[in-house]
C-alpha cells in the first residue's frame, strides 16, 4: 500500500466516522425527548424493550451511542439493570441497519448523491431560526459525508485488487476464523465504531479482496470490539452502569463463542447462502455480509432474551454492590392510594423524607470535596442531585394528582406546603453542587484557608447538618418540637454568617488570608446559609400545618 492509498483510506475513514457522528447527533436532537420517554416507559416487558432498543438504535445509527445512553440512564437511576439488558440486546440488532445502508452502494450508487446531500444539509444547518430544520440538516449532511468517506475508501482499495499478499492474508482468515475474530475485535476497538469495521469489510468484499468465508469471523469480532465504548463510558460511573456495560460485553462474547462452532463447520455460511439464493456477485456480496451481521445479532438476542435474568445475576456477581446505586424512582408513591387522599399524602411525606435524606448525603459528600479535596465523591454528589431532581418532578406530579380528588380542607391546605417543601429540598441539593464547584476551584488553584477559617466553616456545616436532622425527625415523627429546634439553629447560622464575614475582613486586613481563598470561603458560608433558609421554610411548613393525624 503506497502513501496515496493510505491517505485516501485514513481520510475516507475519517469522513465516514464524522458522518456517522453528525447524522447520529442530528437524529437524536430531532427526537431526544421522545427517545427518553420511549426508553423509560416502554421497557417493562422484555420483548418490547428489545424491540425499542433495536428501533431507536436503527434511528440514531449507533449502537455505541445507544448503549452509552442506557448506561447514563442506569447511572442516573432512571432505568434498572433488569430493564436495560433487553434494550442493549435490541441495540445490537438495530446497529446492523448501517451495514444494509452501505450495501445499497453496490446497487444504487448512492455515492453519486453524497456531495449534493452535503451541500443541502449544510444549507439547512445555516438556518438558525428553525432548530428542527437545522437538526434535519445535520442528518442530511452527516449522511452525505458518510458516503463521501465510503467513496474515498472504495477508491483506496482499487490498487489492492491484484495484490497477492492481501489475497494470502484473506486465505488465512478463511482457514483460521479465530484470526478474523481477533482482527475484527481489534479494529472496532481502535475505531470505536462497529459500523466502520463492517463498512471496511463490505468494501473489501466489493473489490474482491476478501471472500465471504473470511468476512464472517471479522464480523463476529466486530460485535465484541464495539462493547469497549460502553466500558469506557462507565469509568467513574455507578455499579449499575458498570453492570450494563458488562452485560453488553458478555452477551457478545458468549454469542461469538458458540457461533464459532457454526462458522468452523460451515453451517453459518451455508445458512446465509440459503437466505440469499444465487451465485456470489459484486452486487450481492455486500448484502450477504449485511445479512450475516443481522442474522447473528437477531439469533443471539433471541437466545439470550429468555435468560436475561441469568445474565443479570452473572453480572451482579462479577460487579458486586458498592453502595453507590441510587434509585430515582419513587419508592412509596402508589397511584392506587389516590382514592384515599390521607394515605396518599402520608406516602408523599415518606417520599419527601427520603428525598431530604438524599440531599443531606449530597451536602455531606460535597463538604468532603470542599474541605479534603476528595474528588472521588464528585460523581456521588452529581448522582444524588439528579435523583433529587427526578423525585421533585415525580412527587409534584403525584401531589397534583391528589389535588384532583375530593379533599378535606386540612388535606387541601397540605398540598401547596408539600410542593414548596419539595422545591426547597431540590434547592438544597443544588447548593451542594455549588459547594462541590467551590471545592474543585479550591483544589485546582491550590487555595489554602487559615486554620481558624477551616474551624469556623466546619462548625457552621455541623450546625447545618444538625438542622437537616431536626427537620427530618420532625417530618418523620410529626413533632413540632424538632421544627422549633431547627428554626433556632437557623438563627445561629444567620448570626454565624455575619460573624464569619467580619472575622474574614480582619484576616484580610492582617494579611493572613489570600483574596481568592477568602472569596471561596465566603461563597461557602453563603451557600450554607441559603441551605439553612430552605430548611427553615420546611420547618415553618411543619409548624403551620405540615402535619397529619
Amino acid at each position: 500500500m503506497n502513501l496515496e492509498m493510505l491517505f485516501m483510506l485514513i481520510g475516507g475513514l475519517g469522513f465516514f466516522l464524522f458522518g456517522i457522528k453528525i447524522m447520529s447527533e442530528g437524529l437524536r436532537k430531532v427526537s431526544s425527548e421522545r427517545l427518553k420517554k420511549i426508553l423509560t416507559y416502554l421497557t417493562k416487558r422484555k420483548m418490547i424493550a428489545m424491540l425499542v432498543g433495536a428501533g431507536v438504535t436503527a434511528l440514531i445509527q449507533s449502537s455505541s451511542a445507544m448503549t452509552v445512553m442506557i448506561v447514563g440512564f442506569v447511572n442516573a437511576g432512571l432505568m434498572t439493570l433488569k430493564q436495560a439488558i433487553p434494550v442493549v440486546l435490541g441495540a445490537n440488532i438495530g446497529t446492523t441497519f448501517t451495514a444494509w445502508l452501505v450495501s445499497f452502494l453496490a446497487v444504487f450508487k448512492i455515492t453519486h448523491y453524497a456531495l449534493p446531500a452535503v451541500g443541502i444539509g449544510f444549507l439547512f444547518m445555516l438556518i438558525e431560526r428553525k432548530p428542527g430544520l437545522k437538526h434535519w440538516g445535520e442528518v442530511i449532511f452527516g449522511f452525505g459525508v458518510l458516503f463521501v468517506g465510503i467513496g474515498f475508501m472504495k477508491d483506496a482499495f482499487e490498487p489492492l485488487e491484484s495484490s497477492k499478499r492481501i489475497m494470502d492474508i484473506m486465505v488465512n482468515f478463511s482457514h483460521y476464523p479465530i484470526l478474523g475474530v481477533i482482527v475484527g475485535t481489534a479494529i472496532t476497538m481502535l475505531l470505536q465504531s462497529s459500523s466502520a469495521t463492517i463498512a471496511l469489510v463490505q468494501l473489501l468484499a466489493l473489490k474482491g479482496l476478501i471472500d465471504f468465508s473470511a468476512a464472517i469471523p471479522i464480523i463476529l469480532g466486530d460485535n465484541i470490539g464495539t462493547t469497549i465504548t460502553a466500558q469506557i463510558a462507565t469509568i467513574g460511573g455507578s455499579t449499575g452502569a458498570k453492570r450494563v456495560a458488562w452485560a453488553h460485553t458478555l452477551f457478545n462474547v458468549f454469542g461469538t463463542a458458540y457461533m464459532m462452532f457454526l462458522v468452523y463447520s460451515g453451517v453459518y455460511k451455508r445458512f446465509i447462502e440459503w437466505l440469499v439464493p444465487g451465485p456470489f456477485t459484486t452486487k450481492n456480496i455486500m448484502v450477504h455480509i449485511a445479512l450475516s451481521h443481522s442474522a447473528f445479532n437477531i439469533f443471539n438476542a433471541m437466545v439470550f432474551l429468555p435468560i436475561t435474568s441469568w445474565l443479570q445475576k452473572l453480572v451482579e456477581k462479577l460487579i458486586p454492590e458498592t453502595g453507590d446505586v441510587i434509585s430515582v424512582e419513587p419508592k412509596f408513591l402508589d397511584r392506587l392510594l389516590l382514592d384515599t387522599p390521607i394515605l396518599a399524602l402520608d406516602v408523599s411525606r415518606r417520599e419527601i423524607i427520603r428525598m431530604l435524606g438524599l440531599a443531606r448525603s449530597a451536602l455531606k459528600n460535597s463538604f468532603e470535596v470542599y474541605s479534603n479535596g476528595n474528588v472521588e465523591l464528585v460523581k456521588k454528589v452529581e448522582r444524588r442531585e439528579e435523583a433529587v431532581d427526578n423525585l421533585q418532578a415525580e412527587i409534584t406530579r403525584y401531589l397534583i394528582a391528589i389535588s384532583m380528588e375530593n379533599l378535606e380542607h386540612e388535606e387541601a391546605e397540605m398540598i401547596p406546603v408539600f410542593i414548596h417543601s419539595v422545591n426547597d429540598i431540590e434547592r438544597i441539593a443544588d447548593q451542594a453542587e455549588n459547594i462541590v464547584e467551590l471545592g474543585m476551584r479550591k483544589l485546582e488553584k491550590k487555595l489554602d484557608l487559615t486554620e481558624g477559617a477551616e474551624s469556623e466553616l466546619r462548625e457552621m456545616y455541623d450546625i447545618t447538618m444538625g438542622m437537616i436532622e431536626d427537620v427530618s425527625l420532625g417530618l418523620e415523627n410529626n413533632d413540632i418540637e424538632y421544627a422549633k429546634r431547627a428554626l433556632e439553629k437557623e438563627d445561629i447560622i444567620n448570626r454565624m454568617q455575619m460573624d464569619l464575614r467580619n472575622e474574614h475582613v480582619k484576616r484580610l486586613n492582617e494579611g493572613t488570608c489570600g483574596v481568592y481563598a477568602g472569596m471561596v470561603f465566603l461563597d461557602c458560608v453563603d451557600f450554607l446559609e441559603k441551605i439553612g433558609d430552605h430548611l427553615a421554610n420546611i420547618a415553618q411548613g411543619l409548624l403551620g400545618g405540615f402535619r397529619w393525624e
